[in-house]
Formats: C-alpha cells, sequence, structure tokens
C-alpha cells in the first residue's frame, strides 16, 4: 500500500534536467511556526537565515522539501508571514528570480490548492504586519519532484516522505485534528506527541525501512524529509534525508552542486570570543 502510494505520486512529478553548472540546496520540516511556546524553529531563524541568504548570494535554487509552514498546530499562514517576513522576503528573493521550488509535507498539505494559496499567500492582507504586499505570487506548490543529470541520465526523486504512513497521508484531516486540538496544548507542557515520527524512534525507523524499500523495490535515489533525522546512504539503498531546521541548536540540509551531493550541518560555534555561524560537510558523494 505505502508503495504504491509513493510510486502514485511520481506519476505528476515535474522533471527538472540539471548539469555541473546548476546548485541546489534542499531543506526540509522547518516548521515555521507563530513565535509562541511551540515554534521549534525560533530558535534557529537566525542559523537559517544566514545559510540561505548564503545560498541566495552562492547562486543556488532553493528546494524546501515540505513541512516549511506549522499548519496543523496553526489555523492561518497569516501570523506564520508576520513572525518571519525577513525569511519569506528572501524565499521571495529566490522565487522572482526562478530558483525556488517547493513542495508540501503533511503539516502543510493546504498548499496544494490553488484556491488556498490564492486567498493565504500570494495577496498578503494589510493586518499582516509585514512590509510585503505579495509573497510567492503565482508559485506552484507540488508533492513530488525528479531532478535528472543531463550529462549521466541519474535521477534524484524527492518527496517529503510522509507518504509512506497511512495516518499522515490519507488520513492527515484527523492527524491534524489531534495535533491541533489535543496534542497542541499538551506540547505547552512538555508531552511528547505521539503521532509524531521524529517524536518516536520505533515509528521513524518503520517510516525510513519502508522509503528504503522503495528505493530497493524501483531502483531509483529518493530525497526525503519527514522524520526530522539527517540520512545519507549506506549501502542498502540510496536513500538520503535532508533532516530538519528544529534540530538542538542546528538545521541540517542537502546540497547538489559542483558534482557532487553533501550532507551539511549549520550551527553556530565558539571562535575564541566570538560565536560564529558555520558550515560543516558531514557526508558526501561524488555524482
Amino acid at each position: 500500500m505505502y508503495s504504491k502510494r509513493i510510486s502514485k505520486s511520481f506519476e505528476s512529478a515535474s522533471e527538472i534536467e540539471f548539469s555541473e553548472r546548476d546548485k541546489f540546496v534542499i531543506f526540509s520540516d522547518i516548521h515555521r511556526g507563530t513565535g509562541d511556546v511551540n515554534d521549534n524553529f525560533a530558535a534557529n531563524q537566525n542559523i537559517f537565515f544566514y545559510a540561505l541568504s548564503s545560498y541566495y548570494d552562492k547562486g543556488y535554487t532553493y528546494i524546501e522539501l515540505g513541512d516549511g509552514d506549522e499548519l496543523w498546530e496553526n489555523k492561518r499562514i497569516e501570523p506564520i508571514i508576520a513572525e518571519y517576513c525577513h525569511i519569506f522576503w528572501l524565499i521571495d528573493k529566490f522565487h522572482r528570480d526562478g530558483r525556488m521550488i517547493m513542495l508540501y509535507g503533511n503539516h502543510d498539505i493546504v498548499k496544494r490548492s490553488e484556491k488556498w494559496r490564492s486567498a493565504h499567500i500570494s495577496k498578503l492582507p494589510t493586518d499582516s504586519h509585514c512590509s510585503l504586499e505579495s509573497i510567492l505570487d503565482g508559485a506552484e506548490i507540488s508533492e513530488t519532484l525528479i531532478l535528472r543529470n543531463s550529462d549521466s541520465g541519474k535521477a534524484y526523486y524527492l518527496i517529503h516522505g510522509h507518504q509512506a504512513e497511512l495516518l499522515n497521508s490519507s488520513f492527515w484531516r484527523l492527524s491534524k485534528f489531534l495535533v491541533r486540538h489535543i496534542w497542541r496544548p499538551l506540547e505547552s507542557l512538555g508531552v511528547k506527541q505521539p503521532l509524531g515520527t521524529a517524536e518516536h524512534r520505533a515509528k521513524m525507523e518503520k517510516t525510513e525501512k519502508r522509503l528504503i524499500n522503495w528505493c530497493k523495490e524501483t531502483g531509483n535515489s529518493l530525497i526525503a524529509g519527514h522524520t526530522h533525522r539527517p540520512r545519507f546512504p549506506d549501502g542498502e539503498a540510496e536513500y538520503f534525508n535532508a533532516g530538519s531546521c528544529v534540530h538542538p541548536r542546528c538545521v541540517t540540509a542537502i546540497e547538489i552542486a559542483y558534482g557532487a551531493v553533501n550532507l551539511v550541518k549549520w550551527s553556530v560555534e565558539p571562535d575564541g570570543s566570538i560565536l560564529r555561524i558555520t558550515r560543516t560537510e558531514l557526508e558526501t558523494i561524488i555524482i
């Protein structure tokens, strides 16, 4: 069942060819919130903004691999945009340059609706407390994407990863209801969410196993998010995971650039008496 769901999601996927001249950075599970106690991204916002600014200056294409905004815990995106107006401004710069690709995950699955995007993203209300009048105007937000190397023909299949789970895909409305109305208030008190894949190791490993099995069955290379655990192929299959932007003290990403795929970490590190935001390569594969 899960394998068919994943395969079906790629039936209508857009395909983009790239060469060694092209550069992509893939972030997943940013979970931008409203700045309250439930906003797990707030502590890493400066690291993320610095990293994304660096990628913009270096000519990268920005790929958001789903769950960019926390729209299960929050009913509206407008307060999220107001809280992170500077980040949306930068993402919109990528979009206006033709260097932005956005996929949706389970926590922001509402973005797949063009009607919803038009009402909540393209044109901002006057009370949004954001200096921007519009963001991501005309942007398409898809479920999946295929990146294909024009020289070798090798393809990378990009997906958020919730498609491997029935509750977070087919029954996402039930999951959203439980998260918003039951677990969000409890999270404020320190109770761990029982539905969260990232919070429960056994569930995380089960989801990863399913994604890896899909790679084995199809022979495809898969880049996912959802589990929040950064991963690189370990010999079983070409399964990559970009991790998340809500790790304690760091954000992780996958780069495809200069003939290589890199798993990187951006974090605050001490340099004598100064704290610096630094990029660290964790894993590398030459393509």
